[in-house]
């Protein structure tokens, strides 16, 4: 039998972790991929089921576990749903690692998106300069014969939104003064897709803080996160990775911060992980880690004098409603805004289907799991669709494109800062 047959490639704590699972059947109907399958083995149920056996040396680690651990979208309902407080996405991120360790993620999808996590995102320079060579083919046009002559590029082509302006790219500065009563002061998680993509959230993120009498600190140093290393089996350059992070944000020989504030869904749960981990080194870190709608609430959010007239459906990202746990605090901060009004729509707490790179390498599942959301969306007809995931912007942004909806999708301290810039103080 081989060592895989054995299990001995898998973190021995997934049979622990595996021990708790109830078979209960509760995660089932949470589950995007048993939703749109119904087979058994695309539950979360039924992937445990799958560790467990390879822990256990009943089931080899080979294609089966391979693809199923795959198709998960690693939303992380399920843990919501459970009744036994079974951690399955810290159980899916070992398996995955066994996973990568044994060679089974295969084909060119897995070797691009492991190149571009490894020698790509954790270098601010690379990035900076890939995104501005995707800015410029846009421009020039180039993106749609790229895309007409190789159609296999077409998703990632969809989702890329416009390449922002140079200027709209730039770092933010390492210090912006707290407006009116100082109420303290809080560092900010900048990001790398954040501040390549969605640099005007970050900008507005800033200004929403100060304006809320908090200085802001982006301290250099920062990077990454590591989500997406961990999420896709890699997770000594994830640990690695939040190693930087703990330093960055120690803030040595200055103030301690408030809060480590964080407008990214995915990297918020990241960071709240670190303790995870690096046991003994990340706990300091995770523990001082908010989301900047969960802080805003939470200290009290200074009411703007503007006003906003429309309506506006908020939609939960799922690394913030399910791995943080925060659901009603954008809702509050979104219904603070005079005049504007928010409204539910029937699919808001389940997954988008953007779920990291999952939209670019399980192109069909993405698109099945986004289709009743976009159905609610349509039916509720708001004037804007809020996220607070950079992931979830993009297929939201693009899965509206496409079925022609009016709604143009935005981050809620989008419109927060929007209403702050009304009332003639800036």
């Amino acid at each position: 039998m081989s060592d895989n047959a054995l299990g001995l490639d898998l973190d021995p704590s997934i049979l622990d972790g595996s021990l708790d699972c109830v078979h209960c059947g509760l995660c089932l109907s949470a589950c995007p991929t048993y939703r749109v399958t119904g087979r058994e083995n695309s539950s979360p149920r039924g992937r445990i089921y799958l560790l467990r056996g390879v822990a256990e040396g009943k089931i080899e680690l080979g294609g089966l576990v391979a693809d199923e651990l795959g198709l998960c979208l690693g939303c992380r309902a399920c843990e919501t749903e459970c009744p036994s407080g079974v951690e399955y996405g810290a159980m899916l991120e070992k398996g995955r690692a066994a996973v990568a360790e044994a060679g089974l993620r295969r084909g060119w999808g897995a070797r691009v998106e492991r190149f571009a996590l490894r020698w790509i995102l954790p270098h601010p320079g690379r990035l900076h300069a890939l995104v501005s060579i995707l800015g410029l083919a846009q421009r020039l046009g180039l993106d749609r014969l790229t895309t007409a002559a190789l159609p296999v590029l077409a998703p990632a082509n969809d989702l890329l939104p416009r390449v922002p302006a140079a200027a709209e790219r730039r770092r933010l500065p390492a210090f912006t003064p707290a407006q009116g009563e100082r109420r303290g002061r809080v560092a900010l998680l900048e990001g790398c897709v954040m501040a390549e993509l969605f640099g005007e959230i970050n900008r507005a993120t800033v200004r929403v803080l100060s304006r809320n009498g908090f200085d802001v600190l982006v301290p250099p140093e920062q990077g990454c996160c590591g989500a997406l290393h961990a999420h896709a089996g890699d997770p000594s350059m994830a640990r690695g990775l939040a190693e930087k992070n703990i330093e960055a944000f120690a803030m040595p020989g200055g103030e301690p911060v408030d809060a480590v504030v964080s407008n990214s869904a995915g990297c918020g749960a990241a960071l709240r992980e670190v303790g995870q981990w690096l046991p003994g080194r990340g706990e300091a870190l995770a523990s001082r880690v908010r989301d900047v709608c969960e802080w805003l609430d939470e200290v009290g959010l200074r009411p703007p004098a503007g006003s906003l007239p429309g309506r506006v459906c908020y939609d939960d990202p799922c690394h913030l409603v399910h791995a943080q746990g925060v659901a009603e605090a954008p809702r509050r901060i979104l219904a603070a805004i005079p005049k504007l009004e928010p409204i539910e729509h029937a699919d808001a707490k389940s997954c988008c289907g953007a779920a990291g790179t999952y939209n670019l390498l399980q192109v069909e599942m993405s698109q099945q799991v986004l289709a009743p959301k976009l159905d609610a969306l349509a039916d509720a007809d708001p004037d804007w669709i809020a996220s607070g995931n950079p992931g979830c912007l993009l297929q939201l942004a693009a899965g509206a494109h496409a079925r022609g909806l009016r709604a143009s999708v935005v981050h809620p301290v989008q419109l927060l800062d929007r209403a702050y810039g009304q009332d003639g103080q800036d």
